[in-house]
This record gives structure tokens, sequence and C-alpha cells, in this order.
């Protein structure tokens, strides 16, 4: 298969059209994903009722919390592999595309196992209320049977995104998500089958996207070719996806920590409380997405810039990738807060309730969606940081300006104020403080970065391509 129209030469040329020809796929691809995965949600609050609304709605901490840690594997896989392809290694690419399948079959595996198991404890320990448990419980058993399948797409799309292709990453997710919302309507409506109806739906969409992806992958041609029977764990590829991937990883899983502390306490105020968040929380997962291509895209564009030799154009991409994320978050968030009344009611069953929870919904919203421009900046550093190989420097940024102040947040001013305001007003106040912690970082390790470089590069760019890079000190 022949795949140069895929690709973007991100090394030479102008960098705001490619970034965008970058972005904007991927960008589709997101959004697409969260418009099935809200699919499952308004077929739950449109035709089982409240508890249902609920029980799918409020899982997404307790998922990413799971989760996190091992797509952070993939984003050390998109850096190492970006990084050969701009020093021009196919050899390393080649063992870098088989650990990378591997390490996804083998994570999904474990989190399959894990998930399925542990649900009806996580969910009591997250004080889920007794009328939700068993639905949440049943849901998350189901939706962890698809995690072999949903790590496959990720570490896939990951290898595909290193060359720049988002574009057939999009067209796997489009053709998968129309099965999930054919899958979603035929399970509840015409089978009755509720909850599990619509975790059932997933799953099986996720094994859709992933046969695609691997498909593509073995398909390819070039360095990319994924052949089965050569599938193995490289120490040296493995060491250098971890250097990124755990620290990465660590830092998804402390950010879902603090959500599951903040979900928790919303799972406090009762199931309305809890409907309307998580109404408001899939509404806003549409603008984070929008954002968080541009933190792709610096991730990307800065791995192989600096990969090439080209220190001269990652500032360009992290100031046009900031630029971007800012303005799609400003524009996005106020767009999604002025029609959050009419966004909400698609989600919410309509009767008695259905005003309490939409207002639930807002007081969210109020506080998150208009000011979510802030977490664009926090994570489009975060994506620089890690293109440089530094993943250590923004994984304890967060832990003290995102997780630990979030904690506080919630054991010691909200009790002085116990009200839904108080809790989600942390968020823009953590965004911020650890934005501020992540520039002041960049402009001191894109020093050492490029003197790194000019002094002979660092040391994955070793005559075989087989030696790690340092770690981070």
């Amino acid at each position: 298969m022949k795949t140069q129209r895929y690709q973007i030469d991100m090394c030479s040329g102008g960098l705001g059209g490619k970034i965008l020809l970058f972005a904007l796929p991927l960008m589709a691809s997101s959004l697409l994903q969260l418009l099935f995965n809200a699919a499952d949600i308004v077929v739950v609050g449109k035709f089982v009722g409240k508890e249902a609304l609920a029980a799918v709605s409020s899982n997404t901490a307790l998922i990413n919390l799971l989760i996190s840690l091992f797509v952070g594997l993939s984003v050390g896989a998109n850096v190492t592999l970006a990084r050969d392809m701009g020093a021009g290694k196919p050899e390393a690419v080649s063992r870098g595309v088989h650990t990378a399948v591997l390490l996804s079959l083998l994570s999904g595996a474990f989190l399959m196992i894990a998930g399925v198991g542990l649900a009806p404890r996580l969910l009591r320990w997250m004080q889920s209320p007794e009328d939700v448990i068993g639905l949440s419980s049943l849901y998350l058993r189901i939706y962890f049977l698809g995690m072999p399948a949903t790590m496959a797409y990720n570490f896939g799309s990951a290898v595909l995104r290193a060359q720049g292709d988002t574009r057939r990453p999009l067209y796997y997710l489009l053709t998968a998500g129309v099965a999930n919302v054919l899958m979603n309507l035929f399970f509840v409506i015409a089978l009755g089958m509720g909850v599990a109806g619509v975790g059932a739906a997933t799953a099986l969409s996720q094994y859709i996207s992933a046969g695609l992806v691997l498909r593509c992958l073995v398909r390819e041609e070039g360095p990319l070719h994924l052949d089965f029977r050569q599938l193995r764990l490289d120490p040296v590829v493995v060491r250098r996806i971890m250097q990124v991937g755990l620290p990465a990883g660590f830092q998804g899983v402390v950010f879902s920590l603090s959500n599951v502390a903040i979900q928790s306490t919303v799972n406090s105020f009762g199931s309305t409380m809890m409907g309307g968040s998580g109404a408001a929380q899939n509404v806003e997962s549409f603008v984070y997405a929008a954002m968080n291509t541009f933190y792709q895209a610096a991730l990307t564009f800065t791995g192989q810039n600096y990969g090439a030799g080209r220190c001269d154009r990652v500032d360009r991409v992290t100031l046009y990738c900031q630029g971007y994320a800012v303005l799609t978050g400003l524009v996005l968030g106020t767009l999604a807060y002025s029609f959050g009344y009419p966004l909400l009611s698609i989600y919410v069953q309509a009767g008695p309730e259905q005003e309490a929870i939409i207002q639930a919904g807002l007081i969210r919203m109020r506080y998150i969606s208009r000011l979510y421009a802030l977490c664009g900046v926090m994570d489009t550093m975060v994506g620089s940081l890690r293109g440089l190989g530094y993943s250590v420097v923004p994984m304890v940024a967060s832990l003290v300006g995102s997780c630990a102040l979030r904690l506080v947040w919630v054991y010691t001013v909200f009790p002085l104020n116990p009200t839904p305001a108080t809790l989600f007003v942390s968020y823009p106040i953590t965004w911020t403080v650890t934005a501020l912690f992540h520039i002041t970082m960049y402009l001191l390790v894109r020093k050492k970065a490029f003197a790194k470089m000019q002094g002979g590069g660092p040391s994955y760019l070793a005559v075989d391509g087989r030696h790690p890079e340092p770690a981070e000190k």
C-alpha cells in the first residue's frame, strides 16, 4: 500500500498549515469518538432512566484512572517512533512498531482482567449510591471486556500519527462509531438490554476499530509494516518507550486520581447531581478533545524535529500549537456554555427531574467550560516537553500543581462551603498553577535539550540506533 499521501514532512517548510493538516483529522477523530460515546449516554438517558444515565456517565473518571498508565505508554511509542523517523532510522522504527503492538495487547489483557474483577470494589470506594452501583458495575465489567481492542487501537493510531497520518484512524473510527450507534439502538431499544446493551455496543465497536488499524499496519510498506510473526518486546525499545511513557502514564493516573476524588464528592450529592455533572462533563469533553489535538501535534512535530536536529523549529511548533489550542478552547468553551441548556437537555429524559438535572450540569459548566482554554495551555506545554524527551518534568509539575492542590482543595477549602460551585472552581485554579509550572520548566529544559543536540545529539541517535537516550536527571 502506498502511504506517502498520508505522510507529512514535519522537518521542513511552513509549520502553521502542516500542524492544522495534522490536527484537523485528529480533531475530527476525537470529536467523532466522543459523539459516539455520547450516544451511549443519550440512549440510556432517554430510553432507560436517571439511574442508568448516572451509572454510565459517572464512570468516566474511574475508567480514565484504570487506563491512563497504559495510554501513557502509547505516548511513549509515538515519541520514540517520531524521533526515529526524524533521524532516518527505518530499522529502529520497525522494532518500535512490533514492540508497541505487543505492548498494547499485553496491556489490554491486563486491564480487562483488572477491570472486570475490581469494578464493584472500586465503585464502592467512589461512594456510588446504592441505586446506581449495580448498574455501574455491570456497565464497567462489560466495557472492560473491550480493553484489548481499546489498547490496540490507541497504540496503532500512535504508530500512524508518528508519520503524520491522522486521516486513516479517522476513517476507522468513523466506521466503528457508526456500528456503535446502530448496536446501541438495537441492543437498548429493540432488545431492552439497558446499560448492558450500551456496554456491549461500546466493547464490540472497539474491536472493529482495532481490527481496522491493525489491518492497516499489516498492509503497510516500509518500516511501519506489521508482521505478527515478528512481535516481540525489544528491551531497548521498551526502555525508550518507558522513559517517556511511564511518566506520561503516571501523570494521567495523577490527574485521574484527583478527578476520582472530585467525582466521589459529586456522588455524595446524589444521583441528580451525578447525572447533571456527567452530562456536562460529556459536553465539555468535546472542547477538551478539540484542544488536545494540538497537544498531540506538539508531541509529534517536536519529536520529529528534535530527532532530525532541527532545534530551530521546536519553539515555533510550541507557539503555533499554543495559539491554536487557546483559540479553540476560548471559542468552543464559550459556545458550549452559551448553549448549555439545550445541549444538556439532549442527555436527560423528559420528566419532573429534567430541570433539576440540567441546572446541576450548568453549575459545572459555569466554572469549567468557559475557562477550558487554561487546560489547553497546560496540555500543549506537556506535549512540547515530552517531544523533547522530558516526561518526568511535566509529571512532577502535574503532581504538585493539579493532583496535590486539587486534593488539598477538596479536603480543606470545600468543607468550609460544601457546594458544587466550590468543588468545580478547583479546576481552573489548578490548571492555571500547573500551566505556569510547565511554561517555566519548558524555558529551562529547552536549553539543556538543544545543547545536548548541538553537542552530538542524544544517545538514541547512536550509530546502530540501539542505544537509548540517557534518563532525565
